[in-house]
């Protein structure tokens, strides 16, 4: 059986401390620049622009910790979706976006990181204990922890199979996953576009799913793939796309290897 993980229902969070600059700890208050980019900035714009149509809110609890778990498509995807909903939403940003190069990226650090979003560095086993620590820490602090279980966006607009970090933190922290499908949003910033364009977006939110009575069996690898696929299906049905039981990073690799073998050719 695999170690390292949390004992279920004791949420552990003394992993190291990489919160960013700007984040107010464990008072669970968010960042005044988030509140800035959500109610009077960027929220209201993408309203606007996008007009997204929302489906399933009931399914948002008032308060209290849960996951989040959706489908990928856009990169607009993180923010389009906290637009809509009334509480803060954390997600688990991967590291590069805190420490691009040049103005651009000095401005993208100070974004994310004011508006409270935890870096997570995905170069290895440690990494990824960290990005579950710092999961955990969120959870504990009562947040909406927002997961994109494919660890990447959909190169092709289909949904990829399901990497198992979300299981281990829903039953180590013993927490409701909520399903989200965005919907035709593969339109409104697809990869190698510079711009987003308008695009009907359809956001749908599921019943929550509860995993607790497994969670005893936490450190189990079958149990964890197996709370990972009933999430992934949950997510299926609600965003009705084609299914691929592969990887999409092993998918988008073996695409990169084409690439540069046509043009050695």
């Amino acid at each position: 059986m695999p170690t390292g993980h949390p004992a279920p229902g004791r949420i552990r969070s003394d992993g190291p401390d990489t919160e960013p600059p700007g984040k107010r700890r464990g008072n669970g208050k968010p960042p005044m620049l988030y509140d800035l980019l959500k109610y009077v900035l960027l929220g209201p714009l993408l309203r606007l622009l996008f007009r997204p149509r929302v489906e399933g809110l009931e399914h948002i609890p008032a308060e209290g910790a849960a996951i989040i778990a959706g489908n990928h498509l856009s990169a607009l995807d993180p923010l389009l979706m906290p637009a809509v909903l009334k509480r803060r939403v954390t997600f688990l940003v991967k590291a590069e976006y805190f420490t691009a190069p040049g103005l651009k990226g000095r401005l993208t650090a100070l974004v994310l990181g004011g508006a409270g979003q935890i870096p997570v560095d995905r170069s290895g086993r440690a990494a990824g204990e960290t990005a579950l620590q710092e999961g955990l820490r969120a959870l504990e602090r009562g947040e909406l922890l927002a997961i994109y279980p494919e660890g990447t966006r959909s190169p092709d607009g289909r949904l990829y199979r399901g990497k198992v970090g979300v299981a281990v933190m829903a039953l180590a922290a013993r927490v409701p996953v909520i399903p989200c499908a965005m919907v035709e949003a593969l339109g409104i910033r697809p990869r190698g576009r510079i711009l987003p364009g308008p695009s009907p977006v359809t956001i749908r939110f599921g019943e929550p799913l509860h995993f607790s009575p497994r969670a005893e069996q936490e450190q189990q690898k079958a149990v964890l793939r197996a709370v990972t696929d009933e999430i992934m299906a949950a997510i299926l049905r609600l965003s009705g796309q084609e299914y691929v039981d592969r990887y999409a990073a092993e998918v988008k690799a073996e695409r990169a290897e084409e690439r540069t073998r046509r043009r050695r050719d």
